[in-house]
């Protein structure tokens, strides 16, 4: 098995560079965009060479290095509104993985905590590079133990069911929906993995098979359109999917197309089971309904591959995620454990043992 991607990388000290495996050109290609302006990450952000919450959020901190090189010689009131104002352009990025924000926050945080403290600005701008190296850091050793966590819910020979993308390519480490089935493997257990193609952009079709093929997991692709009937025919035993913003109710926000398969599971007596660190779940938000939905481009729908499939001038609807109910949720594994059929007094229970409330 090979090792985990390496989708995010920083090259260099406090004036280094931002470098991102282009996974708008997988899996044709294997190539890193260099980013050297806020601009030019927002950009890539927003055409999905760099996602997944998790990602997002560290690549948004390291964002902020890039935003302040050459800061050096910024006095500490000028530094600590560049890095407001760095944050602030980063956050307008995407609006519903809550990853980013915490990655800003954090950022943010770290520059008024050390010029509080009277550090100079190379001092400040060294401690920030800490800080983003730190959330990296965090990230990867969070999905190690996602992985641990949620290869409880495993055993060999079993087969799972997976939408979008949740693995090394949306994480700074093994991913989060897919950290169980790369841990279980590791230890010898056998795991198959059924992975939707996941409309319009086809995440799990260029990201998710290509991972797992690269990793020597045994994975069949399948068409969204297809999942209710590999669920209702047996060969699924669970159904492992990520998020992008969990509610404090635990509502769930994760990939167009979702909500569907949670449904198709339950109607179907399969476990229904979300993995993802606690750094996703957003506590300002008492419910899903608060969760806002991006609206993607409709070219991604009319023309996303090729010739154009749908008329000139047709409407499209194309929200890029959903939100499932935690009804429909088995239960979130989280770095602090299980969280079995979630509710809000369950969730706000995990949330403070990860000192998030």
């Amino acid at each position: 098995m090979l090792g985990p991607v390496d989708t995010i990388r920083w090259e260099g000290g406090r004036d280094g560079r931002l470098s991102l495996l282009e996974q708008t050109r997988l899996p044709a290609e294997t190539i890193y965009t260099k980013i050297g302006t806020v601009d030019e990450l927002v950009a890539a952000i927003r055409r999905l060479a760099v996602r997944g919450a998790p990602a997002i959020g560290v690549a948004a901190a390291y964002g902020v290095m890039v935003g302040l090189r050459g800061a050096e010689e910024c006095d500490p009131e000028t530094l600590r509104a560049r890095v407001r104002e760095i944050a602030g352009t980063l956050a307008k990025s995407r609006p519903t993985a809550v990853n980013l924000f915490y990655g800003l926050d954090r950022m943010v945080a770290r520059a008024e905590r050390e010029l509080a403290a009277g550090a100079s600005s190379p001092a400040t701008l060294d401690a920030l590079l800490d800080e983003a190296h730190t959330i990296a850091r965090e990230d990867a050793a969070t999905c190690d133990r996602l992985g641990e966590v949620g290869a409880e819910l495993l055993s060999s020979g079993m087969t799972v069911l997976t939408h979008c993308n949740a693995g090394a390519l949306a994480t700074a480490g093994r991913g989060t929906a897919l950290a169980p089935v790369y841990h279980a493997t590791e230890h010898g257990m056998k795991i198959a993995v059924y992975a939707d193609e996941t409309r319009p952009l086809l995440q799990g079709a260029r990201l998710t098979a290509w991972e797992l093929a690269r990793a020597d997991i045994d994975v069949t692709l399948l068409t969204d359109s297809a999942a209710g009937s590999a669920l209702a025919s047996g060969v699924i035993d669970a159904v492992f999917v990520g998020a992008d913003r969990i509610a404090r109710n635990g509502d769930v926000c994760n990939k167009i197309g979702t909500y569907s398969v949670a449904i198709l599971a339950r109607a179907n007596e399969i476990p229904f089971y979300v993995v993802a660190p606690l750094s996703t779940f957003d506590p300002e938000l008492r419910d899903g309904s608060e969760i806002p939905i991006e609206q993607r481009p409709a070219e991604e729908v009319t023309e996303g591959f090729g010739p154009r499939t749908a008329p000139d001038g047709i409407r499209v609807y194309n929200p890029a995620f959903d939100v499932t109910p935690a009804a429909l949720v088995t239960a979130i594994v989280t770095e602090q454990g299980l969280v079995r059929e979630p509710n809000l007094t369950r969730v706000e229970e995990v949330l403070r043992r990860g000192g998030r409330i």
